[in-house]
């Protein structure tokens, strides 16, 4: 646990100078910058789906923006994960019921774009998001790229009032009761074909395999967000 909690704490002083990259096997990396973050890495409480009540506006995409991708460059895909959701989803939001730091953890899409034109290097704040939308935001294409489903597809299935096929940006909403600090992942690639060829509800697990062997390069900038008082 000493050697994770020293890897957050450095993920976190990376994250709030805005700015941090992650080379590919080329050695090749994007510059990825976030705005909106405060001085500690922290996702404002307005791009969150679900924040305290006392924010004004909820669900806003933040601006992303990133250094051009190498010679070659066709287009860009962007995931946004969060590596922390409990494995148990039963315990999520429980009376009662602490979520332990150390509980198993999977890996969920919160934004999935994909066949972002060569030209495009910034999605404005607002772009994917200006709030929520009950069944969710239209997948498909955008002048931003390719929309896939999120985790919000799945997560919202069972309720009445919002299950749908949930495209575009739909921001964070970490169980009030975990001890984790949730850490989410912004993460773009440049690749080497104008399309990977999706289609329909695609997930950020269909971008992930879809994106093997056409990387020229990628970066990533990792955000921070909790709802624990």
């Amino acid at each position: 646990m000493r050697k994770k909690s020293s890897r957050f704490a450095m993920t976190a002083i990376l994250a709030g100078m805005m700015v941090t990259s992650v080379a590919s096997a080329e050695n090749r990396f994007l510059t990825v910058q976030l705005g909106g973050l405060d001085k500690g890495g922290r996702v404002a409480d307005h791009m969150a789906f679900c924040p305290p009540a006392s924010s004004k506006a909820r669900n806003i995409s933040p601006e992303v923006s990133w250094s051009p991708g190498p010679d070659g460059t066709r287009s860009y895909a962007l995931l946004m994960l969060d590596p922390d959701v409990p494995q148990d989803f039963s315990q999520i939001n429980k009376p009662n019921t602490v979520i332990r730091a150390d509980a198993p953890r999977i890996s969920i899409y919160h934004w999935v774009l994909a066949d972002i034109p060569k030209t495009i290097a910034t999605l404005p704040a607002g772009a994917e998001s200006e709030g929520v939308v009950a069944r969710g935001k239209p997948i498909g294409a955008t002048a931003y790229g390719l929309r896939g489903a999120n985790v919000f597809t799945t997560f919202l299935a069972k309720d009445e009032t919002m299950a749908g096929t949930y495209g575009g940006y739909d921001g964070p909403c970490p169980p009030i009761n975990d001890e984790r600090v949730h850490h989410y992942v912004f993460r773009v690639f440049a690749l080497d074909v104008p399309s990977l060829g999706l289609s329909g509800a695609f997930d950020g697990e269909a971008v992930e395999k879809a994106v093997r062997g056409h990387v020229l390069a990628q970066g990533e900038v990792i955000a921070t967000y909790t709802l624990k008082p």
